[in-house]
């Protein structure tokens, strides 16, 4: 999959770059064989919570941190929102209202929400865990691995057999089952990505500019 967008010698330069070696069974694969999964996950507003709830809210949080015997990482992603798909909706229903006086309030709506989305940048915030597993080493890589890959990607990259996948594979659903279930104890659901949302997410990340 080119998660670049383009098939110009500039994008195959920049690939070079990029640590994923391929994104099936809904996990991202990398290229020194270590696999990723991806949760996004909902937020819960702490500040509006009483004393006592963000007490237990805390005590929960540690007690899942404690029951963890590998690394977690959480991504918080910041988009502009985007409301042109919301416009058309509301376009559409203009178009068809019959009656004057809801027409008329939205075609008004429709220009508050454009004169409002103008004057403020409306962000959407989207919460991510990244799940590890790296069967062929440490959890941690070295600097000096991360360069081999740019260096010479073929020679770096590793293979993994259908077998070895699904193993690994196995491994990392467990670790996933086990975050899904611990952060379900602080009022937090969370979502595997499948395939399709993984590659629909590391384009965007790759393209912000296109849609």
């Amino acid at each position: 999959m080119d998660l670049l967008g383009s098939k110009t010698k500039n994008s195959s330069a920049s690939q070079k770059f990029v640590e994923i070696q391929d994104i099936k069974g809904d996990v991202v694969v990398l290229k020194n064989s270590g696999l990723r999964a991806v949760c996004i996950a909902s937020s819960i507003n702490f500040e509006l919570k009483g004393s006592d709830e963000q007490e237990a809210l805390i005590g929960r949080y540690q007690a899942f941190l404690n029951s963890l015997d590998f690394p977690l990482q959480i991504l918080i992603s910041s988009r502009k929102l985007e409301i042109e798909p919301y416009l058309n909706n509301l376009d559409d229903l203009a178009k068809t209202q019959t009656n004057e006086l809801l027409h008329s309030q939205t075609i008004e709506y429709m220009d508050f929400i454009k004169k409002f989305v103008g004057i403020a940048d409306v962000m959407n915030k989207f919460f991510y865990v990244i799940i590890p597993y790296n069967p062929l080493g440490g959890e941690k890589e070295k600097f000096l691995d991360k360069i081999k890959y740019i260096i010479k990607p073929k020679e770096a990259a590793q293979k993994m057999t259908d077998e070895q996948f699904k193993e690994y594979r196995d491994q990392l659903m467990q670790r996933v089952n086990h975050v899904i279930g611990g952060i379900r104890a602080f009022e937090i659901k969370a979502t595997l990505l499948n395939t399709k949302q993984l590659q629909k997410l590391f384009y965007k990340f790759y393209n912000p500019g296109r849609k």
